[in-house]
């Protein structure tokens, strides 16, 4: 990962937050992470706990961003909210998975929030 990437990156993770801010989410924790597994923004509102997987892009040179967020991935971020959600013991809090899309031409931002964007098999 370039320097470059890992900034947009970091950058798209902040306008994340402020988009999920703005509409009304409170961030409970960025940047969770366990073993192999990182949940980039865990929010919560109307009483919903919200893990949130952020992909920001430039150009569509590797496809949408949610496309990146495979089953493996999605693995991963399951693994992550079990340990999160038995840490903070909310043993009988609601869950779901979102993907938020940042586009970003280096200057401006834009967010495509996909809500419940996949879900655990049990």
């Amino acid at each position: 990962m370039t320097a470059r990437t890992k900034n947009l990156g970091n950058a798209g993770e902040i306008f994340a937050a402020n988009y999920l801010e703005s509409h009304g989410y409170k961030i409970i924790k960025k940047n969770f992470r366990v073993r192999s597994a990182e949940i980039d923004i865990v929010a919560e509102i109307d009483g919903v706990i919200v893990f949130v997987e952020v992909k920001t892009r430039s150009d569509m040179k590797h496809g949408l961003p949610v496309e990146a967020v495979n089953f493996r991935k999605q693995q991963k971020i399951i693994e992550a909210a079990s340990v999160f959600l038995q840490d903070e013991k909310y043993f009988d809090k609601a869950c779901r998975f979102d993907v938020i899309e940042i586009y970003s031409d280096g200057v401006k931002f834009s967010a495509r929030h996909i809500e419940n964007a996949f879900e655990v098999n049990a």
